[in-house]
């Protein structure tokens, strides 16, 4: 009796180890999907309506980790302003981060600053998200920084 104990537990074990094999490998394959289905798309939208004004974009992904934003200052190669969507590691949902940085001018150093990506929803509602829904995110993150920036007594 005792000897199948053990080796139950031995069992629950390992099937505990394939599930969370299974989630993670899960949660990349969402991060990717949502990344190229519903950020890059409305990373691209944002861009074209930055180019008229003198504002360049750049945007790359690295596959199972982060999608990254930056935004140089008008008619300008000096970045103003990143924003990067973080997978993290060993995750079993997606429960994302995000990490903003910015400079108040050109020769500021960049300023970071890293919560949680749309804390109002669930890790299961991400891949519901729109294109306008992260594009007004940028937009609000964006809008904080420079007004801080803008209005900051140093």
């Amino acid at each position: 009796m005792k000897e199948e104990k053990w080796r139950n537990e031995l069992n629950r074990y390992f099937e505990d180890l394939r599930i969370i094999e299974k989630c993670q490998q899960e949660a990349k394959e969402n991060f990717d999907q949502f990344c190229e289905f519903i950020v890059e798309p409305a990373l691209e939208a944002l861009e074209e309506e930055l180019k008229p004004r003198g504002i360049r974009v750049k945007y790359f992904r690295e596959r199972h980790k982060f999608i990254h934003l930056q935004i140089n200052f008008p008619g300008s190669k000096t970045d103003n302003f990143h924003y990067r969507i973080i997978l993290p590691r060993n995750s079993l949902d997606l429960k994302l981060i995000l990490k903003t940085a910015g400079r108040k001018d050109k020769k500021s150093p960049l300023v970071e600053k890293e919560r949680p990506f749309m804390p109002e929803i669930k890790p299961e509602e991400v891949l519901k998200l729109s294109k306008e829904d992260i594009i007004l995110d940028i937009i609000s993150k964006l809008k904080e920084f420079n007004y801080a920036a803008r209005t900051s007594p140093e």
